[in-house]
């Protein structure tokens, strides 16, 4: 049994690629569209549109952060030296940040001492875990002169917050389009229904027949 050659695609079918474009732009003109319409469509593409801008802004400044901080953490990595400290003794405050924190989570001011550089030997407050007693030995971070300083920042905590940075900024951009498109909708619904409703004024006295009646009247 022989089958049907599937008929070859007409030539015209290529002309309809970005016919949804020539609509939202005005420049396609069909019968049934109305300008509100093609309004409508105008908003939506450049909502769209927008959200692109805006992905690509906010990755962008992602990057741009990340590539800038970078170098810094780098040479504060390479300019500070880890030694261990001696805890003298720990105060029983518990502090919310980090002077100079070796570690993450609950810490605690204590009086420390460490020998940096060579036999050097300093002393200082410096952040202990809440659990330190006399004699604990903490990492910390010290610069050439051997002074406590603030641990030098990874990349993998900045590649962190750059990414949060991001992601708080394209949030904020989608929802400041979010509400410009809700806005613009809004506008075009209420012009669409004062339109209706003036149509309806006029076209039901004729579609109801009480304008003949009058006439006759």
């Amino acid at each position: 049994m022989s089958s049907t050659p599937r008929p070859a695609r007409p030539a015209s079918l290529p002309r309809r690629t970005g016919r949804g474009l020539r609509r939202a732009f005005g420049a396609r003109h069909e019968p049934l569209a109305r300008p509100l319409d093609r309004a409508r469509a105008r908003a939506w593409l450049l909502t769209v549109l927008g959200g692109f801008l805006a992905t690509a802004l906010a990755v962008g400044g992602a990057l741009l952060f990340y590539r800038s901080t970078a170098p810094q953490a780098d040479a504060d990595r390479a300019r500070l030296h880890r030694v261990d400290a001696v805890v003298a003794a720990a105060e029983h405050g518990v502090t919310t940040g980090s002077r100079f924190s070796g570690g993450y989570g609950s810490r605690v001011d204590a009086e420390a001492s460490w020998t940096y550089p060579g036999a050097t030997r300093h002393t200082g407050i410096v952040q202990a875990p809440r659990a330190a007693t006399t004699g604990t030995v903490v990492p910390i971070w010290v610069d050439p002169a051997g002074n406590a300083s603030t641990p030098p920042v990874d990349r993998g905590a900045l590649a962190v917050s750059a990414a949060c940075t991001g992601t708080g900024a394209l949030l904020t951009l989608f929802a400041f389009l979010a509400f410009a498109l809700r806005l613009r909708l809004n506008v075009l619904d209420h012009r669409a229904e004062a339109e209706w409703t003036a149509g309806w004024a006029r076209l039901e006295p004729l579609w109801s027949g009480r304008a003949g009646n009058r006439l006759e009247d």
